[in-house]
């Protein structure tokens, strides 16, 4: 293991669920973290319950000025950041015969170009980091949408492939300067992403959840904590996460 108590990491979606999860267990495993999203107040909450290491930056990663923004804070406190996981996303019930032109571009602008935001803003702290010979690491929350097909959810499962693939590739763009990068797929995980569904969505997650039994966030942040407290030799390129039961 190499120790996280010299990590400086950055975490999207760290308001509730999955990044919150995440963030969690990298400030409680010594690291330094910046909590990012759109709810300043709950961010504020969590870092008050983590300590001092850790503080909230709001930030709406569908927006390049607000990135610009939250970013320069980072920096300002935390320096050079030599983890960042993008664990910001959003699924909502879409079917192409709907055309809900609106949900696609929201899901395409946080699923996909946000996370690329966050890449663009961070890759050269990364580069350094990893020059100076510290572990560095990109950690990306994608889903097993990426592989299924959920019917009503094209544009969501589109998003999630079109992740999975930009993973591969960062990797292969990143690797030859030591950075490394994690492609994560949870399957069925018990978290607020179901209560951007409609009623019906909603209905259909909870009848999943009871006859399948799903992962809970602490699954998935134990993954992430695993992956990158691994000697910087060793990068775990793909994971998929699903709970026993699901197929």
């Amino acid at each position: 293991m190499t120790d996280l108590q010299i990590r400086n990491a950055v975490v999207t979606g760290a308001a509730s669920g999955i990044g919150a999860a995440i963030a969690t267990q990298l400030a409680e495993a010594g690291a330094a973290v910046a909590l990012v999203a759109r709810r300043q107040d709950r961010l504020d909450d969590l870092a008050g319950k983590l300590g001092p290491r850790t503080f909230g930056v709001g930030l709406d990663v569908t927006s390049q000025d607000s990135v610009d923004a939250g970013v320069a804070r980072i920096h300002e406190r935390l320096g050079t950041v030599d983890l960042v996981v993008n664990a910001a996303g959003v699924m909502l019930a879409a079917p192409i015969a709907d055309g809900r032109l609106d949900d696609w571009t929201r899901m395409i602008d946080t699923n996909l170009t946000g996370v690329l935001r966050l890449v663009q803003a961070f890759t050269p702290d990364l580069i350094a980091a990893a020059g100076a010979g510290r572990t560095a690491d990109l950690v990306n929350i994608s889903s097993i949408g990426a592989h299924v097909v959920f019917p009503g959810y094209a544009v969501y499962g589109a998003t999630k492939a079109a992740l999975t693939h930009l993973s591969a590739s960062l990797r292969a763009d990143l690797s030859p300067y030591d950075v490394r990068v994690t492609n994560i797929e949870p399957g069925l995980t018990d978290t607020e992403l179901a209560t951007h569904l409609d009623s019906p969505g909603q209905d259909l997650i909870a009848s999943m959840n009871e006859q399948i039994g799903p992962l809970h966030a602490d699954d998935i942040a134990d993954l992430v904590t695993f992956a990158v407290s691994r000697r910087r030799e060793l990068n775990l390129r793909q994971i998929i996460a699903l709970p026993t039961r699901q197929a």
